[in-house]
């Protein structure tokens, strides 16, 4: 895993979710009702880093944000 790349990414899905509106809380039911089960505590882990993202995860945040893959690894 690299700590870089985790990081960045935990930044971007901070800045699509705020760009929405969107609490942790909101994205984390967001996320459980497509399958997803993150919870806040976990997404907030995620948005500063400290949590590597599988691929399924990866994709059901695409689909929630409804970004392309080139908008969420920016």
């Amino acid at each position: 895993m690299d700590f870089n790349y985790d990081k960045q990414m935990g930044k971007n899905i901070r800045t699509i979710r705020k760009k929405k509106g969107w609490t942790q809380e909101i994205l984390s039911a967001k996320l459980q009702i497509a399958g997803c089960d993150i919870p806040r505590g976990t997404l907030a882990k995620i948005e500063v880093g400290q949590r590597h993202l599988y691929s399924h995860e990866i994709k059901a945040l695409k689909e929630i944000f409804n970004i392309s893959f080139d908008d969420l690894f920016v």
